[in-house]
């Protein structure tokens, strides 16, 4: 009898033993594991990474904008039956930028009393010399170049009428001219010069307009 109880005993106590054991391996484990610090809070437990910002292009924006313009301009157009039509809709009022009033100011001086298509030609050269890598990038620089325009005196542009019909005429052309709403009999040219005069250029001439004849 006294047999069986030291057996029993003997089985209660690695029982315990054992069970003490288990349960500190166990411990351990978790105590390896790291503890999110949602986990400390009563709100539910997330996995949270940073978030990848892709930056745009800075003038993704930009771009679009001038696309809506862009759309605005064709639209405007289509609406147009001819240039003079073109040249009614467009804003009578608003700020003038720099650049703006030298190309304005190129055809209020040079084409000043010609027809619309003479004055656009005259705007698309100051444009396409601008845009070509052979002259000044900007309006005023093309129109500021010494030797290019008999009006240019002394770096100066003489004084404008602002209140008259021939510079809201001119101003008008020159943002047709800008946007391209309308194409120029003078398309591609980069020289010009009156018809009067016969200088004997080795150069494609493209057209005439009004009192100019054009070249590339």
């Amino acid at each position: 009898m006294r047999s069986k109880v030291q057996l029993a005993s003997a089985i209660a106590l690695a029982a315990t033993v054992l069970t003490a054991l288990f349960g500190a391996q166990g411990s351990g484990a978790a105590a390896t594991t790291p503890i999110p610090v949602a986990a400390k809070s009563n709100t539910p437990m997330a996995y949270v990474s940073t978030p990848v910002v892709q930056s745009l292009p800075t003038d993704g924006n930009a771009a679009t904008d001038n696309q809506a313009d862009d759309a605005v301009t064709s639209d405007h157009s289509a609406d147009a039956d001819s240039l003079a039509q073109l040249v009614a809709m467009q804003p009578s009022e608003g700020s003038v930028d720099s650049q703006m009033r030298c190309l304005a100011g190129a055809i209020y001086f040079e084409a000043r009393g010609e027809t619309l298509e003479g004055q656009l030609a005259v705007g698309r050269v100051i444009i396409n010399r601008s845009e070509s890598g052979r002259f000044p990038a900007s309006y005023c620089g093309v129109v500021y170049q010494p030797g290019q325009f008999s009006f240019v005196q002394g770096s100066r542009m003489p004084s404008i009428r602002e209140k008259s019909d021939d510079w809201r005429e001119a101003l008008a052309i020159a943002r047709i001219a800008v946007q391209e709403s309308w194409k120029s009999e003078a398309q591609g040219a980069l020289y010009f010069h009156a018809a009067r005069v016969s200088p004997k250029w080795r150069l494609t001439k493209i057209a005439q307009v009004d009192d100019h004849i054009f070249y590339r």
